[in-house]
Formats: structure tokens, C-alpha cells, sequence
């Protein structure tokens, strides 16, 4: 086995806004039993790293010297004693199946145990594998594992604009669905529609319910797929047939969700982790994602790649602006 060196890494030693972020040289050990150290090459960014930073995440940091980042793409450079699912030279993806003020990925190298990685295709390049597979395990995760959406449901696609959303869009179409994709304004709507959507409400300025109504003539959505929740979330029963299921899996507005009376409907709560846990969850999702991957059917949406660690305050600002569509990227 080989000997501990440094690497450097992403670390925030107080809560507060992306300013808070400091790249510093850090301690690496050497692969553990079960462990691999893997190369990063490029990074994922996501709304729970920001909500982390400032505090407001379901679980809080350790600080100082908190560690951040769910998503990473790389290579693999050495494994640990057992490990036979990994050799070095392979591409892999952090599975974000751990707590990232511990394991964060946000760094040059990184020493994980095996489960925390998935296999990366051979045909995925480091970006895209960075901008994959949260976004996708989630959202095939929280439309079919936990909305049942099927070939032929339509589903309501609220922040569809966001990472999540785009690979929403991509999935419901995949499996057969219909695909209701609801953003705030127009200005995204052009671009929503060239992803594939075939329909869009700009809320702000439509009737989210009656527009799905008159999509689905009178009969509702299926499923309807948020990450806002709040007291906006009674409001999407109404957009739901009749034993729907609403599924929320994220807090945007961090007001208490008010849960839709429209009843009989299924509100389910759904955490990626949940899933992507388990050996088999990891495998049904790198099963889903590796082969749409492959035949071009997922095909993720960069919204804008910055270059180096120091770049992660910018993205991380570019981020809580809102303005982008799709996924934010960083090369390391």
C-alpha cells in the first residue's frame, strides 16, 4: 500500500455565505481496508452544499474545518486492502451516500470507502459524470421508486429549471411518461422546451392547476415532483388525480410545508440517501443512469463550468442566483 501524503480541499470553518469557503492543504491517508483513494477530476454542485454551508441543511457541520461536497467524478489511483470492486485506473462517481461534512468531495484526491462509489462509464467524460448522477439518481428515485410514476402518468416538474428538474424532464421521457415542467417565469420556457418538455407553466404568470387540468383533460397528474415544499405545496394536490402522489424532496422555502387536502393522495417525503444506501438501490440506479448515459437518452445539462477549487465561492454564488439552467460544474 502506498504512503499518506496531502491533498487540498474545500473546507469552511464557519457558517455564512460562499465567502466562507477556503481551499487549505490537508492530511491524506493512505487506503484503509475497504477504502480506495481516488483522483478528482471534476466536481457537481449542489443546493444542499450551499444550504450546509449557511446552517439551514437537515443535518449541521462540524466546525471548524467542516469538509463539503456530495459529487465528484474521477480516478481511481490505489485501493485498500479487500477491495476487489475497484482497480486503479478505473472511472468512478461518488454515490453522495454519506455525510459530506466528513467525506466531502470537494478536493484534488479523496480516500472513500467502496460503497461510496458507483462505476463510471467508459463513454462519460468527467464533466458529465459530475453532473449525473445526484440529479438523475434523484429524480428516477423520487418519480418511480417513490411517485410510481409509469409509462403513460404525467408528471408535474416543479424548479425545472434546476439540475434536478432537467434530469426530471430527461427521465419522465425515458420511462414513457409525459413530463409537466413548472418554472416561475417565461424567460426559462424557450429552453425548457428545446430539453424535451412538452409542456411548460411559467406559474408566476398561469394557473398551475388549471393549466394541468387542461393538460390532462380534467383528470390531473400522477405524480407531482417538488424540492420547494413551504405553504406552496398544499396547492399541488389540486394538480393531482385522484389518489396521486405528491413527492417532495427538498425545502427551497424553508417555511412549514402545508400538506394538500385534495385527498385520497399519497404525500411522500424521499431522501436520495434512503436509496443509494443499500448495495441494491446503488445498483438500480447505476443500471438506469449507466445505460441511458450510454445510449444518449440522459444526457445532462451544464449549465457553466468554472475551472479550479478557488472557482468554488463564484459557482457557489452563480448558484443561489437562480439564473442558470441545469448543472454547475467545476473542473479541478
Amino acid at each position: 500500500m502506498g504512503n499518506d501524503m496531502t491533498t487540498r480541499a474545500v473546507l469552511f470553518h464557519e457558517l455564512g455565505g460562499p465567502e466562507v469557503l477556503t481551499v487549505e492543504e490537508i492530511a491524506l491517508p493512505a487506503p484503509a481496508a475497504g477504502e480506495v483513494r481516488v483522483r478528482v477530476e471534476a466536481l457537481g454542485l449542489n443546493r444542499a452544499e450551499a444550504l450546509f454551508r449557511a446552517g439551514t441543511y437537515y443535518y449541521q457541520a462540524t466546525l471548524p474545518g467542516s469538509r463539503l461536497g456530495y459529487e465528484a467524478a474521477g480516478v481511481v489511483e490505489e485501493v485498500g486492502e479487500g477491495v476487489t470492486a475497484y482497480a486503479p485506473g478505473d472511472a468512478v462517481l461518488a454515490a453522495a451516500n454519506f455525510d459530506f461534512g466528513v467525506h466531502g468531495v470537494h478536493a484534488e484526491r479523496v480516500v472513500l470507502p467502496q460503497e461510496y462509489l458507483v462505476p463510471r462509464p467508459a463513454e462519460v467524460d468527467a464533466a458529465a459524470g459530475a453532473a449525473a448522477w445526484l440529479t438523475y439518481a434523484t429524480a428516477y428515485g423520487g418519480m418511480v421508486e417513490a411517485g410510481g410514476l409509469r409509462p403513460g402518468g404525467h408528471v408535474v416538474i416543479t424548479a425545472a429549471s434546476s439540475g434536478v428538474g432537467t434530469a426530471a424532464i430527461q427521465t419522465a421521457l425515458r420511462i414513457g411518461a409525459v413530463p409537466i415542467a413548472a418554472t416561475r417565469g417565461s424567460a426559462k420556457r424557450e429552453r425548457l422546451l428545446g430539453l424535451g418538455a412538452p409542456y411548460v407553466i411559467a406559474t408566476d404568470e398561469e394557473d398551475l392547476v388549471g393549466e394541468v387540468r387542461r393538460i390532462t383533460g380534467g383528470r390531473g397528474a400522477d405524480v407531482v415532483f417538488d424540492p420547494v415544499g413551504g405553504p406552496g405545496f398544499a396547492r399541488l394536490g389540486g394538480a393531482l388525480r385522484p389518489e396521486g402522489t405528491a413527492v417532495l424532496y427538498g425545502w427551497l422555502d424553508h417555511r412549514p410545508a402545508e400538506m394538500p387536502m385534495q385527498w385520497p393522495l399519497t404525500v411522500r417525503g424521499y431522501a436520495n440517501g434512503a436509496v443509494v444506501r443499500t448495495a441494491e438501490g446503488r445498483a438500480r440506479m447505476a443500471g438506469f443512469i449507466g445505460s441511458g448515459l450510454r445510449d444518449g437518452s440522459l444526457a445532462p445539462v451544464i449549465a457553466e463550468t468554472f475551472e479550479g477549487l478557488e472557482s468554488l465561492p463564484d459557482a457557489h454564488r452563480l448558484m443561489e442566483s437562480g439564473t442558470h439552467t441545469g448543472k454547475i460544474v467545476v473542473r479541478v
